[in-house]
């Protein structure tokens, strides 16, 4: 790891929020005070134990700065001194100058106790990078965080919602604010996230609004971050695309038309669920491999067959999804590939575009950005955060 990378890792990070934030909530007035009364003690110790015991010389006074050092901490040794007013000046130092120190310390350590509590009650800071912050809690959002958690045990996890206690499973990171406040969502790490996701914490209109203020809150901290939103009411999710998410989920909808689907066609929704759960073949987005551009939708779903094990589906052109039935186009560089696989193998997950036109890294299966190198294996982790498709 080199040095760089070793200040960006997650605990560097929180250590320095911490300690300026320790730094912040210290007495300044008390340390001062007790530092400068700790110089002087030592300094006036340092003289009087010299005059008293020691001769006026370089070794004697660097000695006896050495032996009031230690009395202040009450470790002296009491043969250093033999006069009676070496030994007055022991005992000052062993009384005062201990008690002192002690009030210095209890100030700072406090200050950083304190921290650590707020720490446990979700006021620290996740320190993550490449992360996916979740905003919000209900059923979906425990769901897919523990769908998550499966799909890729390496991806860090971001929870921010005004709760007392983590509601979360172990291994997210617990952050608790107002998700449409900029500083709380700074703790979560908002800025360097992958990806955000929204989730309406009532089935109320209003909680659809108060999506709408986190995605413009979250869009102006970071233009490039994937925002995908889960919202109540059908009618709001033009509101919520203009807000800036790149995704909208009306989970009532789709739930309701996958039902539809199951009601004329039996075993349709255990297909659909393997296909997004993770274990198994799974459904992905990936990059159109650079020897595939020009084929015909046919050629390049046997050259995926054959080459890849993968089962190409449909191809995703912009905003438009393009399926067999359009089998005479010919691939362009820019298209993305949905399909189905248990592994990607020397596929690339699909860089993703955010609102403002630009491609924004997707997670490799290491929860690290994946920016056109092949990478291993990718997950449903991945796409759920990354795509949103």
């Amino acid at each position: 790891m080199t040095g760089s990378a070793l200040f960006l890792t997650p605990f560097i990070r929180r250590f320095a929020w911490y300690a300026r934030h320790v730094a912040g909530a210290v007495d300044r007035r008390t340390v001062a005070a007790g530092l400068l009364l700790i110089v002087l003690m030592v300094l006036l110790a340092t003289l009087l134990v010299t005059i008293f015991e020691q001769a006026y010389t370089l070794d004697s006074i660097a000695s006896s700065f050495n032996w009031a050092l230690l009395a202040i901490i009450g470790r002296a040794p009491t043969t250093y001194v033999t006069t009676i007013g070496g030994w007055a000046v022991y005992w000052v130092m062993a009384l005062f100058g201990v008690l002192v120190v002690a009030t210095v310390t209890a100030s700072i350590v406090g200050a950083v106790v304190n921290s650590l509590i707020q720490e446990g009650r979700g006021m620290g800071t996740s320190g993550f990078r490449d992360h996916v912050v979740v905003c919000g809690w209900n059923a979906t959002a425990r769901d897919l965080i523990g769908e998550l958690q499966r799909d890729n045990r390496q991806l860090r996890i971001t929870l921010i919602t005004n709760s007392e206690k983590n509601p979360a499973p172990e291994g997210v990171y617990f952050v608790r604010g107002d998700s449409t406040e900029p500083p709380d969502l700074e703790r979560a790490g908002v800025r360097e996230a992958a990806a955000a996701l929204l989730f309406p914490i009532s089935d109320t209109p209003d909680a659809d609004m108060r999506s709408i203020l986190t995605a413009l809150t979250i869009r102006s901290l970071s233009p490039k971050v994937r925002i995908v939103v889960e919202v109540n009411d059908p009618k709001h999710a033009g509101h919520v695309r203009r807000a800036g998410a790149d995704e909208v989920l009306i989970t009532s909808a789709i739930a309701s038309r996958l039902l539809a689907r199951s009601a004329l066609y039996p075993g349709l929704t255990d297909l659909i669920a393997d296909l997004v759960s993770a274990g198994g073949s799974e459904l992905h987005r990936v990059s159109l491999p650079p020897d595939m551009v020009g084929l015909d939708f046919d050629e390049a779903a046997y050259r995926l067959r054959q080459q890849h094990q993968a089962t190409l589906l449909a191809v995703r052109r912009g905003e438009r999804v393009l399926f067999a039935d359009a089998s005479g186009m010919a691939l362009r560089a820019n298209d993305d590939l949905m399909v189905v696989a248990e592994r990607l193998g020397r596929l690339v997950p699909a860089e993703l575009r955010a609102a403002d036109g630009g491609r924004t890294p997707n997670l490799a299966a290491d929860g690290s950005s994946v920016s056109g190198q092949p990478a291993g294996e990718a997950t449903g982790a991945a796409a759920l955060a990354g795509e949103g498709s």
